[in-house]
């Protein structure tokens, strides 16, 4: 039973199911009905809308074609129109521009420019389109003449504006330059800011459009050879080109021509100032040093107050300033009036050789920083690729003068070693020192310009370097073979001329040691002065050599000369007695040594010749010891051979009594002629003669107290007083009198 409820009961559901399903399909039938009725009116409307939008589009199109046509007639009108106003506009150039072009630049260089720019278009445009309208040549002369006036303006400006630096403003900069760290009060200004922007702008349109327009190359004279100039333009021909080789020529020479003038004009202006700006410094010297010295700018005189800490300047020695040193030396070591005129022997040298050194040195100084000044400034103006060239000229002619004016130097130098004056040579020195000082300066000012031109300032380093050695060399030999004996000989034998000579022209040596032991050096004179040549010291050239080696070169030089010194002392001595001879050397040995130990010369000797100041001494006292033989003849008159024996009481006979006055008369006649004649002899020292004459004293007056206490009361003579002249103070008050003649 309970199987067949539940078999009706699915078969109800299935049936209801079923009925749904039929339901849903008929639906289904009823939307596929309606949905191709909609898709038949769609495929209607748009085959409708398709037929007119045909329609449409065949009335469209045409109008469409006919509106772009329209437009690009129009848009080609308009083109014309402008190209007709260009064109028209370059046919009027020549009249608006004429008056402005006819009246120059001045003053109005921005509008001048924009005139000429305008002027340069229509010569392109005409050469382009019209060669041959007669508008051409109008624009072309129009332009040739507002380059020239450019040409003309930028020359009036160069040469209205630049003036020559001050004297007072060279010296502050030098000064600045040595004294200072920083250099912000002193600044060169060659021209001033708005005429240096409208010169700048000239030159840059010069260089840019002052070429011929015809021809659109540039030709760069250092760039291109003359064979390939022509090998180029050959070319050119065999291409078919319209421009002959001829006329490309001609081209090219015009703007080199153009190139050259517009560079000369510069460079000469400006090499002008610079030559007058360093001999305003020269002028400037001539008319202040004899004075108070050369003044510099107030500015620069503040500051210095303000900067008490900072060094002086050390400018280069003078001969003046030496010998006034060794002047001091002379009479510390002479101290005395006695032979005082032998001890200046170079007074040739006044204040007006020391200005000419002094002046130099200061132009050599001077053009190494107007140069640079003069570089800075042409850098602003020149096209780089000519800034070289230029420099090089500009400097020329203040170079030359230098070079010619440190040539007559060396040539005045010369002459005085053939007169054998050489003190003169001297000023060679300070000049040297400051040339070599400077060369790493010079060098670097000179960097880039022509090997002449670099070559000038050590061509004239090496002539008088070589001039130098060859001074101290005749100088050397010179006091060797003086042979002067007789003539000129003091008669007080006090010191030499030639010993003061030598002694100053070293003594000058100290304040250029290093330029002096160059010399030596660079003409390889170790070989002459025996000197071993450390590879250490040395290399390939001789500007090389280390400064202790040319130290040592000097020193060997030194000695060397105080060796040829003492044997012509020796030989001169010989013209004197034995005595005056002793005295001569003594004061020469004694001036030498002296001279040696109050400067660096001892120091100098000593790098070479350890015990120089003990052989000195040795010689000194050998002199001393010879000059004191010249009293033997006083004091062996009371030695006790031959004397008599006196026994009191007892009568001494006629000749004990005849010897006894023959001792006394001796005495007396031997110590009245030594201090007669050495009276008149001089040892200017005071140390050596107050030391000669107490030893002296102490011998006679021991000797002489010895003979009068034996003999003084000994009844010899009737008249004692007849031998017995002196009391042994009065001998003392005699000795102590020798070597002054004013006694």
């Amino acid at each position: 039973m309970i199987p067949t409820e539940e078999a009706s009961a699915r078969r109800r559901e299935i049936e209801e199911k079923l009925k749904q399903e039929e339901e849903t399909l008929s639906f289904i039938r009823d939307s596929l009905e309606k949905s191709d009725q909609l898709t038949k009116n769609m495929v209607s409307i748009l085959s409708s809308f398709e037929s007119r939008l045909m329609k449409l589009e065949n009335s469209i199109i045409p109008v469409h074609k006919q509106t772009e046509n329209l437009q690009r007639l129009q848009e080609n009108v308009e083109k014309t129109l402008f190209c007709l106003d260009h064109v028209i506009s370059y046919y009027h150039v020549a009249k608006d521009t004429e008056k402005i072009i006819r009246e120059g630049p001045t003053g109005r260089l921005e509008e001048y420019l924009a005139c000429m720019a305008k002027i340069q278009k229509a010569v392109e445009y005409f050469q382009d389109n019209n060669p041959d309208s007669p508008e051409l040549n109008r624009v072309k002369l129009l332009f040739e003449k507002g380059k020239e006036s450019l040409e003309s303006e930028f020359r009036s400006l160069m040469a209205r504006h630049s003036k020559p630096v001050p004297p007072i403003l060279i010296l502050d900069l030098i000064t600045l330059d040595d004294e200072m760290e920083l250099q912000e009060d002193v600044t060169l200004e060659h021209l001033p800011e708005s005429v240096l922007q409208d010169i700048v702008r000239i030159s840059g349109w010069l260089v840019e459009y002052g070429r011929n327009q015809g021809f659109n190359w540039l030709f760069e004279e250092e760039h291109l050879s003359a064979g390939a100039q022509r090998g180029s333009l050959k070319r050119e021909h065999r291409t078919g080109s319209y421009t002959s080789i001829a006329s490309r020529e001609s081209t090219v020479g015009r703007e080199l021509e153009h190139n050259r003038n517009f560079m000369n004009v510069y460079y000469q202006i400006r090499s002008s100032q610079l030559d007058r700006s360093i001999k305003g410094l020269k002028e400037h010297f001539r008319k202040n040093s004899s004075s108070s010295g050369v003044p510099y700018s107030p500015a620069i005189q503040n500051k210095r107050k303000d900067t008490p800490t900072k060094k002086p300047i050390k400018r280069p020695g003078t001969i003046r300033k030496a010998q006034n040193l060794l002047k001091q030396y002379s009479q510390q070591c002479l101290d005395g009036k006695k032979g005082a005129s032998n001890l200046i022997p170079m007074e040739g040298r006044d204040d007006m050789l020391d200005m000419e050194i002094d002046a130099y040195i200061h132009c050599v100084s001077a053009f190494i920083k107007l140069a640079q000044s003069e570089y800075q400034l042409l850098t602003e103006i020149i096209p780089e690729h000519h800034q070289k060239k230029t420099f090089d000229s500009l400097i020329q002619e203040s170079l030359d003068n230098l070079m010619i004016e440190g040539d007559n130097i060396v040539s005045a130098a010369r002459k005085a070693i053939i007169r054998h004056d050489y003190s003169a040579v001297l000023t060679i020195f300070p000049i040297l020192r400051h040339l070599k000082q400077t060369k790493p300066e010079f060098d670097q000012v000179l960097q880039g310009t022509a090997a002449s031109t670099k070559n000038k300032l050590p061509s004239l380093i090496t002539s008088m370097e070589t001039t130098g050695a060859k001074a101290l060399e005749d100088f050397a030999d010179n006091i060797k073979n003086n042979p002067d004996k007789e003539y000129n000989m003091p008669k007080d034998g006090t010191v030499h001329e030639l010993t003061s000579n030598a002694i100053l022209f070293l003594q000058q040596l100290l304040d250029f040691q290093e330029t002096a032991g160059a010399m030596l050096a660079s003409q390889v004179l170790g070989d002459t002065y025996n000197i071993p040549l450390d590879p250490r010291e040395t290399s390939s050239s001789a500007s090389s050599y280390s400064s202790e080696f040319s130290r040592r070169l000097l020193s060997t030089y030194i000695c060397k000369v105080l060796g040829n010194l003492q044997l012509n002392l020796l030989s001169k001595s010989k013209v004197y007695e034995e005595s005056l001879s002793a005295i001569f050397l003594l004061n020469n040995y004694n001036y030498i040594l002296k001279s040696l130990e109050k400067s660096e010369l001892i120091q100098l000797v000593a790098v070479t010749q350890k015990n120089a100041e003990k052989s000195y001494r040795e010689h000194i006292e050998q002199q001393i010891t010879a000059y004191q033989r010249s009293w033997l003849k006083v004091t062996d008159s009371f030695l006790d051979r031959n004397l008599p024996v006196v026994q009191p009481g007892v009568k001494l006979k006629d000749k004990e009594r005849q010897a006894i006055k023959d001792r006394f008369k001796g005495f007396n006649d031997c110590l009245e002629e030594l201090c007669k004649i050495q009276k008149a002899w001089a040892i200017p020292d005071t140390e050596q003669r107050d030391k000669i004459r107490k030893t002296q004293k102490n011998i006679v007056l021991e000797t002489y107290s010895a003979l009068l206490s034996r003999y003084g009361n000994v009844p010899f003579t009737k008249n004692p007083e007849k031998y017995i002249k002196y009391r042994v103070e009065q001998v003392g008050e005699m000795i102590e009198k020798l070597f002054d003649t004013s006694a």
